[in-house]
Formats: structure tokens, C-alpha cells, sequence
């Protein structure tokens, strides 16, 4: 089974900002973690903008003062959490990729990863909507959908050279079309359901989608 070619997918992307100093004991740690999912929690449900340092301090039960011990702004705890929702891909892929699976059902399993973890994952959920809201945010946050689509892209045209690619199809145009119908799904799906149903949308979209381009 030929393995799939990948260039650099999903690179370490860490975004200019002021930032506190990097936690030596396990107990200061968890105390960043506690931070960062509080600020994920109501950045996601908030906004960038309506969410305050005071509110996430409030949330985990601390000073304001603590809270800027570990992110000296609240531009820094929203690109923290951006940071670590782009740092949910690269395991995503390292466990689909385990499964030893053929280029295009790896495709078809990553998406459905991905789907599960805009379902579940405070952090992903977060990242996608300051992703959003960037405009809002003092620093310069990584160009959503690019990474994916590069991946799909190597995906597809090792499933091309495996022969599991209909015969016509363009591994960049699938690709391309690919990310668009699985963010737009998702996208819809947090509108009218706050993402509950969204790897049910997912599962039928990528349904008609792999079944247009496989070559079975």
C-alpha cells in the first residue's frame, strides 16, 4: 500500500506576542492549561471582543494579576488558544496515519477527525471563531485553510499514483473543493446548531464528495 506523501503538513506556527514565561513545575502548567481553556470556553461562546481578562479570571476563580502572570494581554490568551487549535492537526494526522490506510481514505478519515473535533474540542472551536474575528485581534494570525488544503492536495495525488483517483479528476481542485465543503459545513452547522450535528452534515457531504472522485 503506498504510504502518503506529505510536505511538512501542518507547521508550528507560533504568532508574535507579548507572552508569559514558560511554566517550570507540573503545578504552574496545569495552571496555564486551567487559564487557556476558561479563555477558550468564553471565547468561543463571547467573542474576541466581548470577552475580558477579568472575565477569565472570574472563570477559574483567580486574580486578574494571575491570569496576566501567564498571559500579559488578552491578545496573548487568544493567540494562545489559535496556537493550540492549529497544534490539534498534526495529532490528528499522526493517529490517522497510523492506521496504515490507503491516500484517500486517510483524506476521508482526517476530515472526520476533524469534524469530531469541531463537535467536541472547546480549543478547536475557539481558534475557528478568532480565526473570524482576526480583524479584532492585534497580531498577525496564521491564513486559515491553506495548511489543509496542502494536505489534501499530497493526499490526492498519492491516491492518484495508487490509482484510487477517477481517471480526470484534479487533486488540487478536489482538494480545494474539499476544504471548502467541510469549513462551509461546519461553519453552517455552528450557525444552526451550535456544531451538534455537524459530523452527521459531514458524513453526508464527504459521502457524495469521495464517492464523485474515487476511482471504485
Amino acid at each position: 500500500m503506498p504510504e502518503p506523501q506529505t510536505t511538512s503538513p501542518f507547521p508550528v506556527r507560533r504568532i508574535t506576542t507579548r507572552r508569559g514565561p514558560d511554566p517550570k513545575q507540573d503545578r504552574a502548567a496545569r495552571t496555564k492549561l486551567l487559564v487557556l481553556t476558561a479563555a477558550a470556553e468564553l471565547f468561543s461562546t463571547q467573542g474576541f471582543r466581548h470577552t475580558s481578562v477579568k472575565d477569565v479570571a472570574d472563570r477559574v476563580e483567580m486574580t486578574k494579576g494571575a491570569v496576566y502572570f501567564h498571559y500579559p494581554t488578552k491578545e496573548a490568551l487568544a493567540i494562545a488558544v489559535v496556537e493550540q487549535h492549529y497544534a490539534r492537526w498534526p495529532m490528528l494526522l499522526e493517529e490517522v496515519t497510523a492506521e496504515g490506510r490507503g491516500p484517500l481514505e486517510t483524506a476521508a478519515r482526517l476530515l472526520a477527525g476533524a469534524a469530531a473535533a469541531f463537535r467536541d474540542d472547546i480549543v478547536v472551536q475557539a481558534g475557528a471563531r478568532l480565526q473570524i474575528e482576526r480583524p479584532q485581534i492585534d497580531a498577525e494570525l496564521p491564513t486559515p485553510y491553506v495548511d489543509w488544503t496542502e494536505l489534501l492536495s499530497a493526499l490526492l495525488i498519492s491516491a492518484r499514483t495508487a490509482g484510487e483517483l477517477r481517471e480526470g479528476v484534479s487533486p488540487h481542485a478536489a482538494a480545494r473543493s474539499l476544504v471548502a465543503a467541510f469549513f462551509g459545513t461546519q461553519h453552517i452547522s455552528d450557525v444552526l446548531h451550535e456544531r451538534a450535528d455537524v459530523v452527521e452534515r459531514w458524513s453526508e457531504t464527504a459521502e457524495l464528495l469521495f464517492r464523485a472522485i474515487s476511482a471504485r
